[in-house]
């Protein structure tokens, strides 16, 4: 009885503690695509709970029906040949709750691949997220300004992340917004989001990059179009102007603040993509000592090289 009572009290008081903690923040959207996946989550939870509760029945109902009793100790059970209706059943099911699973998930994965329905012909607000050690830089190419560690989106407009890493792999995340993606240091990867209410969000890395990873969180407010265009020019009438010193500076820093510029890296340091695709911005200076050691070689074999006239033999190996 004193087990039971304890047993009773602690999940009392654990049942307390969870009414007292805030609503996980996949579950509580603020865009189509975060909508989306909030509900394939929801679904798959009533599956396997709907799954746990037909497995708790059944141990129920097996531990009374089978259960011990007390029968001579030659008592041999009948023989009982296998059902086949019943194995049919107990694999069926099974496989008809993956394969509905598969299916559900599958049709979430391409919708929030892609500008959620409804905003198809609206121009997307373009804004490159580039990872550093330990922060992030966001970049606006038709506004010409530019933030580090906060980002501010227009509501009700499709805005297009583009993000690519200064450093080791990434992960780009905003779980009120919808999934998170990878960031690379060698090429671009896009997320397609919409803010379709005010608010003040939760940003992240959350892949393990680091000792510093911890650390690289960052705010996005949505907020209304006259709004946004209200910032976008105070940033510019107020704000120094990003340069390459300044950006170097930024990279170099391991941990800073919110900061606000005018103008954008994108002039002298573009994304990896396009021409500049395959471009390793993790290991500019190796790659230029690569360079100029290799030169450093070539200049080494021409001095090496005889500049004696060729034979006759040499001449009509060329011919």
């Amino acid at each position: 009885m004193k087990r039971k009572g304890l047993l009773l009290a602690l999940m009392s008081t654990l049942l307390l503690l969870l009414t007292g903690c805030e609503p996980l923040l996949v579950l509580n959207p603020k865009g189509p695509q975060a909508q989306t996946q909030a509900n394939t989550i929801i679904f798959s939870i009533i599956v396997m709970a709907f799954v746990l509760l037909v497995v708790y029945v059944l141990f129920v109902v097996f531990l009374s029906k089978y259960r011990a009793s007390k029968l001579p100790d030659d008592y041999e059970p009948p023989y009982e040949k296998g059902n086949k209706w019943l194995e049919i059943i107990w694999i069926a099911i099974p496989v008809l709750i993956v394969a509905v699973l598969s299916v559900v998930t599958v049709k979430t994965t391409n919708a929030v691949e892609k500008v959620p329905v409804g905003y198809e012909n609206q121009k997307p607000l373009v804004i490159y997220a580039a990872s550093s050690n330990w922060k992030w830089h966001f970049s606006y190419p038709e506004e010409n300004i530019e933030t580090v560690n906060y980002v501010n989106i227009p509501t009700n407009r499709p805005v297009e992340f583009r993000m690519y890493s200064y450093g080791p792999i990434t992960s780009f995340w905003i779980p009120q917004l919808g999934g998170q993606k990878y960031a690379m240091s060698d090429m671009v990867t896009k997320l397609h989001f919409v803010a379709e209410h005010e608010a003040s969000m939760m940003g992240r890395n959350s892949n393990f990059s680091g000792e510093g990873y911890a650390h690289m969180e960052f705010e996005v407010l949505s907020m209304s179009p006259k709004k946004f265009d209200e910032w976008v020019n105070d940033v510019k009438a107020n704000e120094a102007e990003i340069t390459e010193d300044e950006f170097d500076k930024l990279l170099a820093t391991p941990h800073v603040g919110r900061k606000s510029y005018t103008g954008t890296h994108l002039t002298f340091s573009p994304a990896p993509e396009g021409e500049h695709a395959g471009h390793n911005h993790g290991s500019d200076s190796t790659s230029d000592d690569m360079d100029h050691s290799d030169m450093d070689h070539e200049d080494m074999d021409h001095s090496n090289m005889d500049h004696s006239e060729p034979s006759e033999s040499e001449h009509s190996n060329h011919e």
